[in-house]
């Protein structure tokens, strides 16, 4: 059975698709949370980020402040060179580790990792094919206008320090347009997931 990468901008709808998968029996790896794994105290991630970015990143607890954190990123395109620098080389090896756990297991089923920077990062070789999630700017705009509470200039910088989806497009073999309804959505997702299982069986 594959292994997808499923990827998107941000608030292009891919952790709903993810959510979906799960629901028809994938194992969903979310690289958010690896992130938050290997972001703990004590951690090789943890130091190293302390040391580049100092230690008023952390909050009294010691746990890395990831909004401090995202608020220097996002606004100045070298210090995310050097976060990601730091971390995804140590965010593919953790996947990876949990892929392989998987199949070691006997997980015959979909696994899908999900991942908003699988092309930027260069994971590409965790994965079979790729999963693309699109939505059109406005609606970006609006769900993270209402979700997280950005405003539209914050929004904005989030989407240009990212691939935009014409970029992303040279890499996905399944491109799901999230410009509809939920419904429509779930359709999409449901039709990928019988001729995904089919095809593998």
């Amino acid at each position: 059975m594959k292994t997808v990468g499923l990827t998107g901008g941000i608030g292009s709808g891919k952790s709903t698709v993810a959510t979906l998968l799960e629901e028809l029996g994938a194992e969903v790896i979310h690289a958010d949370l690896v992130g938050h794994a290997i972001y703990r105290p004590g951690t090789e991630a943890w130091r190293r980020l302390v040391e580049t970015f100092g230690a008023g990143l952390l909050k009294p607890d010691e746990t890395i402040d990831r909004q401090k954190l995202g608020a220097i990123v996002f606004n100045e395109p070298e210090a995310l060179k050097r976060l990601n620098a730091i971390v995804h080389p140590l965010m593919l090896a953790e996947i990876h580790r949990r892929i392989q756990a998987l199949r070691a297991a006997g997980f015959a089923q979909l696994i899908v990792v999900e991942a908003a920077v699988l092309i930027e990062a260069n994971w590409l070789p965790l994965v079979d094919e790729v999963w693309l999630v699109v939505a059109g700017k406005a609606a970006v705009t609006e769900r993270l206008r209402s979700q997280r509470g950005l405003a539209d200039v914050e929004v904005g910088r989030r989407i240009d320090a990212q691939l935009s989806d014409s970029e992303r497009r040279r890499f996905a073999q399944v491109v799901i347009e999230n410009t509809g309804s939920m419904g429509d959505l779930r359709h999409q997702v449901e039709t990928l997931w019988r001729r995904t299982t089919t095809t593998a069986n």
